[in-house]
């Protein structure tokens, strides 16, 4: 059946029960003001503190900032802040909208707007997801500093940074009077909270300031699996919610949040949503970002390099999940302490069947963006733990390798491969001057600082064994090389 008419307020009395938002529109008065407007926030905590205020009250609407696009902007202006999310992959399609939206802003456009907002005393809450290289950190948590970013602290030029928008959203708070504030990183860094909290004492040191007290920085870990949008996605949105709606987001069913308690102007009452509030992060952001994070760039790397368009076809390639599972038992599970009740390779397994959830469409070269910023984080951890306890590199330095030929910007078929990058320029510089050898690639990114720490550039083990996994890719191709592993 054709859907004709577009997701608005007018529309919600022509929606099914189940697809209409958990709140009131425009009734949840805004206390949360969320840096980065993509699918992953709208599918993951937009939902969750929708849920958490249709059980439990307060004032909680979120005012979405669009760091730089304002394509979204523009149609949830349209749609009067409404949105749906589609679930595919465990059964029949369902989308809800969702209504928890009180304001949109657009930090490039009006930082000011966005400075207002947060010094705002009804605003308890700044939250981001804006991806690692949005805080312009590397991976000592040292802030990279450049004459425009240095513009913006000191007040020279707008605050259109991340950087900038936190701290001197602070010193507009400060000087407002306007109460506490928690700083909620949703971003995939290893001590997310720790990590930010250094960002923005750096970024007011040079502003000329200190931080405030009442500020807190709680760690976080979000997981939700959140593919790029299609077409097809969009047909099927409308059909479930009965309405057409201009951006969807579409997710698998399974979504995890756990949350250090941590807030001095308080929060929304996530757990009735099914967060997980604990006093400890730390074993469930090792655990997500190296058996999940770090095994789903693994199957982007070397499925891109074979040829594979989607995570899931990777998977398919022979010798894949034996390699994979290899990867998790030997690997990962010795360097994690897991949560309570949990099992780092029983985690494992249940990542490996969400990667193969075909519906999610979820693209390799997608996964392998931004590897400089992703690694230090998902994948380098593991092999340092393991240095560290006197064991190899092991199979992490098999997808280590594979990073690096496909930095070389080439597929085994002689496909191009697009270095979506911060540090592109960068990693392509210091490929050029080196000899397109399995020495020449591991030596020259062995030498970016901004990636590897000393440790490991200078870990004569872990280059050998660099060298021969990149030597075997270009011998034998990545697809028999995985093949061989798992006869």
């Amino acid at each position: 059946m054709a859907v004709t008419y577009r997701l608005g307020r007018s529309a919600l009395t022509s929606l099914p029960a189940e697809s209409l938002p958990a709140v009131t529109p425009g009734l949840v008065r805004p206390g949360i003001v969320h840096l980065g407007l993509g699918a992953f926030h709208r599918a993951h905590q937009a939902e969750f503190t929708e849920a958490a205020v249709a059980a439990s009250g307060g004032d909680w609407g979120i005012v979405g900032v669009a760091p730089r696009s304002r394509a979204v902007l523009g149609a949830l202006r349209e749609q009067d802040m409404l949105y749906s999310v589609l679930t595919v992959g465990d059964g029949d399609d369902r989308a809800r909208a969702i209504g928890i939206l009180a304001g949109l802003g657009h930090a490039a456009g009006d930082p000011h707007g966005v400075l207002t907002a947060i010094a705002d005393p009804g605003i308890r809450i700044v939250s981001l997801t804006v991806t690692e290289k949005a805080y312009r950190m590397d991976p000592a948590g040292r802030l990279l500093l450049d004459d425009a970013l240095r513009a913006q602290l000191t007040g020279a030029a707008p605050a259109t940074s991340i950087p900038a928008l936190l701290a001197r959203g602070i010193l507009a708070r400060q000087a407002a009077g306007a109460g506490p504030l928690t700083v909620l990183c949703c971003d995939n860094m290893q001590g997310n909270g720790a990590r930010v909290r250094g960002l923005v004492e750096q970024a007011l040191d040079v502003a000329g300031a200190a931080l405030p007290s009442g500020i807190g920085f709680p760690s976080t870990m979000v997981d939700r699996i959140v593919p790029a949008t299609s077409e097809d996605h969009r047909r099927r949105a409308a059909l479930a919610l009965g309405a057409q709606d201009a951006v969807p987001v579409v997710a698998e069913a399974f979504t995890q949040w756990a949350i250090e308690d941590d807030f001095p102007g308080g929060r929304p009452d996530w757990a009735a949503a099914g967060a997980i509030l604990t006093d400890d992060v730390a074993p469930w952001e090792t655990l997500k970002l190296r058996a999940l994070n770090g095994v789903h760039s693994a199957a982007a790397y070397l499925g891109a390099l074979a040829g594979r368009e989607m995570i899931a076809d990777a998977l398919d390639m022979p010798g894949m999940i034996t390699l994979l599972r290899r990867l998790i038992a030997e690997d990962i599970a010795p360097t994690v302490r897991p949560p309570a009740g949990v099992t780092v390779v029983e985690y494992g397994e249940t990542s490996l069947t969400r990667f193969a959830n075909r519906e999610l469409g979820h693209r390799t070269l997608q996964v392998a963006m931004d590897g400089s910023q992703k690694l230090p984080y998902r994948l380098l951890g593991t092999i340092q733990d393991r240095r560290d306890a006197g064991a190899g590199p092991g199979w992490a330095a098999l997808v280590l390798a594979a990073w690096m030929r496909f930095a070389r910007g080439y597929a085994d078929s002689g496909a191009t491969l697009p270095l979506d990058d911060p540090l592109a320029t960068r990693i392509r510089a210091a490929l050029a001057d080196a000899p397109d050898t399995p020495e020449g690639t591991v030596d020259a990114l062995l030498a970016l600082d901004e990636v590897f720490p000393p440790a490991l550039a200078g870990d004569d083990v872990l280059r050998a064994r660099l060298i021969h996994w990149t030597a075997e890719f270009a011998r034998h191709g990545v697809e028999a090389t995985v093949r061989g592993l798992g006869s």
